[in-house]
């Protein structure tokens, strides 16, 4: 993100409507344990219901989290760092995610507004549906956990310290993505996709005494 310095406190508004910009502030715990809670159910429905046998409904739970995982790391790196150009994209880039990168600790916008997650849960659900049919549930079960296991360690990641167990490497990586390079380090849920496709922040970012020099996403909350 360019033109903007990141700013560790405060927050800012994106609409002068303030129905639209109340919509852009969301309380990570709703999204957080509703998303969570449909998809257990969803994958239990399916199992009870006969529509897969409990090795199958597990297996395709399990695929659901993992194949989130893939859609996290796409859509962070295409969808929200798209490559914008003329005022009105940066305009749309900024409002989308720049404010997040420029707000880091602003713990209102750290999720995805219902609004537009529950629309898009849905259009994964028709997708998955087309593809799978009754192994959907099970598969979008996972897929909808995934995605709630993604917010909790998105929000955990700028809103509390730093863990000194084997978590620490996600505060780590996620640091990198916000204080040394924003074309990298997309991963928030595990840095996996980043090895897999070569985008984990230069080298010369990631030595030993600048990681350690990298500022704490937990201190500061605003």
């Amino acid at each position: 993100m360019e033109n903007f310095k990141v700013s560790n406190t405060g927050t800012t508004s994106l609409f002068k409507n303030p129905i639209l910009e109340k919509l852009t502030r969301t309380n990570f715990f709703f999204p957080g344990v509703l998303f969570l809670v449909v998809g257990l159910s969803s994958a239990v429905y399916g199992y009870f219901y006969n529509y897969s046998s409990a090795l199958v409904s597990i297996v395709l739970f399990v695929g659901g989290i993992f194949f989130f995982t893939l859609i996290e790391y796409v859509m962070h790196r295409f969808v929200f760092h798209f490559n914008a150009v003329t005022e009105k994209e940066k305009e749309i880039k900024y409002k989308m995610h720049g404010v997040h990168h420029h707000y880091p600790k602003d713990k209102d916008r750290l999720v995805m507004p219902p609004v537009i997650s529950i629309g898009l849960a849905v259009v994964f659900f028709g997708i998955f549906w087309l593809v799978s049919n009754k192994g959907v549930y099970a598969f979008w079960g996972g897929f909808l956990s995934g995605y709630s296991l993604y917010l909790i360690i998105h929000y955990s990641v700028h809103r509390f310290k730093q863990p000194k167990n084997f978590l620490s490497i996600l505060w780590k990586h996620h640091s990198l993505h916000h204080y040394r390079s924003d074309d990298s380090a997309f991963g928030v849920s595990n840095p996996m996709w980043d090895y897999i496709f070569r985008t984990l922040p230069p080298k010369r970012s990631i030595k030993k005494e600048e990681l350690e020099s990298l500022p704490d996403l937990d201190k500061n909350i605003a």
